[in-house]
């Protein structure tokens, strides 16, 4: 298990675009910056607790959010606040709406904002949701999903009791907020009155759509299938086609039947990269063998037809995917022929995603072509930064803790956090959140297994895949072949666990376990790899000795400290990034920070930390989410996560 993270107000993304524009506005931000603390908890590494920043609270609404718009997270969090006087609710509010919140603080918020103005949580989740910024960046969507999830997590009934508020939030001037009505109106069993509200205009109707996709339950989302299918029909405004073709993605089941209604639309340039972008999210295995080769006649057709400055865009590397995926589909003697055509179009294209907080790619394994081009799109979704990393087979253990010594000084190509070693083939730079980068290179001649791997610090340990290297493409796609795992992790998928899972058991008396298996349990999870036990294991994250003495007994909080690792956070163990003057990213955890330098503790196995001059900072920032991901127990079952908890449970003290 990883150390816990807070998150500031900007994300990698704008980190790494906008950092010129903003370096006198963060030259500012550093005169209110103290040494790094939350909610008034002491520092530190022996830092200055850093005084809380004077609001005042008794101005004209306008002034008040003007103060507290200046302040950062941490600043924020400082502010007082007490639910004794209604002056106070704007600073709970701020904290509830502020980009990058933990969800503890949010939830905390809201509590607070509820007690203090005797209202409800969906009164003021939607308050909250309405105060949102209507620009359409990707913080305030992030911002704006966490609150609507907020919201669409009450109880139906509850819910249900707010049913004027919600109809009144479908007609809100902010669109986020219309499409959470429309998704809350259905979560409250509202059915009814979500449809007539939907058919008023073109533009409601987009807004159900968008609703339809922040539904927490699979089986609410499958329910509108049939509804948002007839808006395919040609009837309907091109807008609402395209919306609703969008839709399909996040509407179950993605089988056959998405392939039959969305073929048609391939042909038709406006909405070919909608059509595309939901048929690459279905399972190609449910796509007909001959609407399949219909598919490619007509993807193979259009790129014919694009000029060569328009093949390397999104738009166009997306269609070749798709189509190469189709390949898969025909008998390996039509696809050899197919696959032929398309060589001569573009390379072979594959897209690999990283799973927000989960410190994981989506592609677990991919095959390529001995001796042929292949291109390799690497989209971070996640928060953190990452890369990718092909190595000579049995190398990815090696080249991950090179990469970690070699730290964010240039390597391999003048690559942060890739090693100089004969085992590094190809490698990807750092990606930004929200960015993405291409990687374009032969594929080896000698067929094979070569893993891949995010080389930044502790990430090796779930963050890799395997590239297989084979003969003949065709064939090996005909009867695909699954790799060994890398580093030896054979256990299967077998739940997204949440805390409403283990409601009973925890209610229940404690499993009895026996050491040896509770270690292992540990060892399987990784959680040695970043904490200590019984004197063995990883320095980045607290001794798990005496766990349950320091939370005093709550088997509920450390459980969901395991399954929701960014519901809480812990300071000591925040991440930053900076970026200085030269444009050189370093990332640390903060052991020192005064007027004149910052120190961060780069390589979590080395004792020196690095020193960085105020000076020579273009931008410092937190990541906004935990660095311990989520899902680590998602290939373990009921019994062995309650054995696990019941093992930390027997872990006496830590000896002083």
């Amino acid at each position: 298990m990883s150390p816990k993270t807070i998150f500031a107000n900007h994300d990698c993304q704008h980190l790494l675009t906008m950092r010129r524009f903003h370096s006198l506005l963060l030259l500012l931000i550093f005169l209110w910056f103290g040494p790094s603390t939350v909610s008034g908890q002491p520092h530190q590494h022996g830092q200055r607790a850093a005084a809380a920043p004077r609001v005042f609270l008794d101005k004209s609404p306008r002034i008040v959010w003007y103060q507290l718009d200046r302040l950062s997270n941490e600043r924020l969090l400082l502010v007082e606040r007490q639910t004794t006087h209604p002056k106070y609710a704007p600073v709970y509010m701020a904290i509830l709406t502020r980009g990058g919140m933990s969800r503890q603080y949010r939830q905390e918020a809201l509590q607070c904002l509820t007690q203090l103005r005797k209202s409800d949580p969906a009164t003021e989740l939607l308050a909250a949701l309405n105060r949102l910024d209507k620009k359409d960046d990707r913080q305030q969507q992030r911002t704006s999903r966490q609150i609507a999830f907020l919201l669409l997590d009450r109880p139906s009934a509850e819910l249900a009791g707010k049913e004027q508020a919600l109809r009144a939030a479908t007609q809100a001037t902010n669109p986020r907020l219309r499409a959470v009505g429309y998704a809350a109106l259905i979560s409250a069993g509202r059915q009814a009155a979500a449809d007539q509200l939907a058919t008023a205009n073109p533009t409601a109707t987009i807004d159900w759509l968008a609703g339809i996709s922040l539904l927490r339950q699979e089986a609410q989302r499958q329910s509108q299938r049939p509804a948002v299918t007839r808006l395919l029909d040609p009837m309907h405004p091109a807008a609402v086609r395209r919306a609703a073709i969008a839709t399909l993605s996040s509407v179950p089941p993605l089988a056959t039947e998405t392939f039959r209604l969305l073929a048609p639309f391939i042909d038709d340039p406006l909405f070919r990269s909608d059509a595309i972008r939901t048929l690459l999210q279905a399972p190609v295995a449910h796509c007909p063998a001959r609407l399949a080769q219909d598919l490619l006649n007509s993807l193979l057709k259009q790129a014919d037809s694009t000029p060569a400055k328009d093949r390397t865009t999104d738009g166009f590397l997306a269609a070749m995917q798709f189509a190469d995926r189709l390949l898969t589909r025909l008998e390996p003697s039509a696809a050899r022929s197919m696959r032929q055509r398309l060589r001569e179009i573009s390379v072979r294209v594959v897209l690999i995603q990283t799973v927000e907080e989960e410190m994981r790619y989506d592609v677990s394994y991919f095959a390529v072509e001995a001796g042929r081009p292949v291109q390799i799109v690497l989209d971070n979704q996640d928060l953190m930064p990452h890369n990718l990393v092909i190595t000579a087979n049995g190398a990815l253990k090696e080249v991950a803790q090179l990469g970690l010594l070699q730290g964010p000084a240039p390597g391999f190509q003048g690559k942060p956090y890739v090693p100089q070693s004969p085992k590094v083939l190809f490698a990807t730079g750092m990606v930004a959140s929200q960015q993405r980068q291409r990687l374009t290179f032969t594929a080896p001649d000698q067929p094979g297994e070569y893993p891949f791997v995010c080389t930044f610090p502790r990430h090796w340990m779930r963050m890799y895949g395997v590239m297989v290297v084979v003969e003949d493409l065709d064939n090996w796609l005909a009867n695909p072949q699954k790799p060994q795992d890398p580093v030896g992790n054979n256990r299967p998928f077998v739940q997204s666990w949440t805390m409403s899972d283990f409601e009973k058991d925890l209610a229940g008396p404690t499993p009895v376990t026996t050491p040896r298996i509770g270690q292992r349990l540990l060892q399987e999870a990784t959680c040695i790899q970043c904490h200590k036990v019984n004197g063995q294991g990883g320095a980045v994250g607290p001794d798990l000795a005496g766990v349950f003495e320091r939370w005093k007994g709550d088997r509920r909080g450390i459980l969901r400290e395991i399954l929701e690792p960014s519901h809480r956070v812990d300071p000591k163990y925040a991440m930053h990034v900076i970026v200085t003057a030269e444009g050189k990213v370093v990332t640390g955890i903060l052991t020192s920070s005064d007027k004149q330098t910052v120190s961060l503790l780069v390589n979590p196995e080395a004792p020196n930390p690095t020193v960085i001059a105020r000076k020579d900072i273009d931008e410092m920032v937190k990541t906004s989410r935990s660095m311990m991901p989520k899902a680590l127990l998602d290939r373990f079952t009921r019994q062995e996560i309650l054995e696990l908890l019941s093992y930390l449970e027997s872990l006496p003290p830590k000896a002083p």
